[in-house]
């Protein structure tokens, strides 16, 4: 196992380690699941709603300033809460709880 498949897979444990997590999705570019803590019909509707949350807000902030990119994307209801982070290939998102320990804190500004 190579350096930075290591570091992602213990990145992902501690995320899924910590209250309020419900899950957590990695898909890449295409919408193809990469791994998932969800059962596979979750999966398959959690992924088609992620791209489609992730593909405005990049072009969003693009258009406000072209060298500039979305790394998070964080939104809330009075239940849940949705984190989206993009990365080069691929896109990764959390749903848990409200009023738990915030993502940002969970994985780090720099582990992005």
């Amino acid at each position: 196992m190579d350096n930075v498949q290591h570091e992602f897979e213990e990145t992902v444990k501690r995320i899924q380690s910590q209250n309020g997590v419900v899950g957590l999705i990695l898909v890449n570019n295409n919408g193809d699941h990469i791994t998932s803590t969800f059962d596979n019909r979750s999966s398959v509707r959690h992924s088609e709603m992620m791209m489609k949350l992730a593909d405005n807000p990049k072009r969003f902030v693009r258009n406000l300033d072209p060298s500039n990119e979305l790394t998070v994307l964080q939104m809330g209801s009075k239940r849940r809460e949705v984190v989206l982070a993009p990365g080069k290939d691929f896109i990764m998102m959390v749903l848990r709880e409200q009023n738990h320990k915030s993502i940002m804190e969970i994985i780090g500004a720099n582990s992005l």
